[in-house]
Parts: structure tokens; sequence; C-alpha cells
């Protein structure tokens, strides 16, 4: 892998982005992923009633969020860049947003506590994963679907608009529009 990469002559901000394999622990990478943090940060220690201050700081974060979408802190993300949120969304407390890959999150969203946005994926193998190659897959997320508490989506997954995905439950396969999805891994138990 290590051979393939240097030959490649892309940065690993550029193989990223383009959801290629890339080292996790470059220099360049780190600093945006300390810019984030810094961002990050500031949002979560904003008051409770300073919600212009608050948009201000994702509007520099995230690649972009639509009108009336609430974000509660703590929110934490990789680099933010990476994240695109819709119009009239609301994430409750404890989002997790690891946007190694992009994520893009539809108009009217309704996101529970705790739920985890997980787009980055490693080797199984040991010394490639030692050696601090990491990927990602892209989490795309329709326009009115609900998260419940406490779900996670794991990389490369879709759901589809209207879908509702019940607390506690794991994202391992695309769902499909106007579904009701439970359990771990996910799976569809009647229309909505």
């Amino acid at each position: 892998m290590d051979e393939q990469f240097q030959a490649d002559g892309r940065s690993n901000h550029e193989r990223m982005l383009a959801g290629d394999q890339y080292i996790a622990n470059d220099p360049e990478l780190a600093r945006e992923g300390n810019r984030a943090a810094v961002l990050v940060t500031e949002f979560n220690a904003a008051g409770g009633d300073d919600h212009a201050g608050r948009l201000r700081i994702l509007r520099e974060l995230l690649g972009g969020i639509g009108e009336g979408t609430v974000i509660r802190p703590p929110f934490r993300c990789d680099y933010g860049y990476q994240t695109f949120i819709g119009a009239r969304t609301f994430a409750n407390w404890g989002l997790i947003a690891l946007d190694v890959g992009r994520i893009t999150i539809g108009d009217d969203v309704q996101i529970g506590p705790n739920v985890q946005l997980l787009t980055a994926t490693h080797p199984v193998e040991a010394e490639p994963r030692r050696a601090k190659w990491e990927g990602a897959r892209p989490i795309a997320i329709g326009d009115n679907v609900w998260l419940g508490g406490g779900v996670i989506v794991c990389p490369g997954v879709t759901i589809g608009e209207n879908t509702v995905v019940g607390a506690g439950a794991v994202v391992v396969r695309d769902l499909p529009a106007n579904v009701l999805a439970v359990g771990n891994p996910a799976r569809v138990v009647r229309s909505v």
C-alpha cells in the first residue's frame, strides 16, 4: 500500500476527499482537525441563549447548514467541512459526525440524542492499520428522516426520505424511503 500511495503523487488530503485510502496521521490533516476541534470547543462552550453565536460557528465549521437548523451542544466532528445539513433539521445533544467522508443530511431531519454518523473505515489487516491507513465511505440521510436516540449509522449508508430508525439501531445497509427500521443490525419492520 505504501508504494502505491507514493507512486500516486496525491496528498493525503486529496486522497481523503476523493474517498481513497490515505495515511490518517498526516500533518495537513492534523492542522485541519485541530481547526475543527477549536471551533467545536467554541460551539460547545457557547451559552444556552447564544443561538446567533452558535450558528456563526457552525457556518464557519460545516460545509453547509440550512436555515432554521438547530444543533444542540455537545457536538463533535472530525473536520466539519465534510458535513452538509439541510434546512429545519434538529439534532439533539451528543451528535457525533465522523466526517472523514462526506455526510449529507437533508431538510426537516430529526436526530435524537447521542447519534453517531461514522464515515471512517479501517483495514481489517493488522499491518496497514498499524501504518495508519484509513478510508471513508459517505453517508446520506434523506429529507424528513427521524433517527432515534443512540442510532449508529455506519460508513457508506444511505437512508431514504421519511424513514424512521428506532432508538439504538445500528444501520449497516441502505434503508429505503418510507419505512420503519429497528435493531442491530437495523432491519425494516414496516412501511410508514
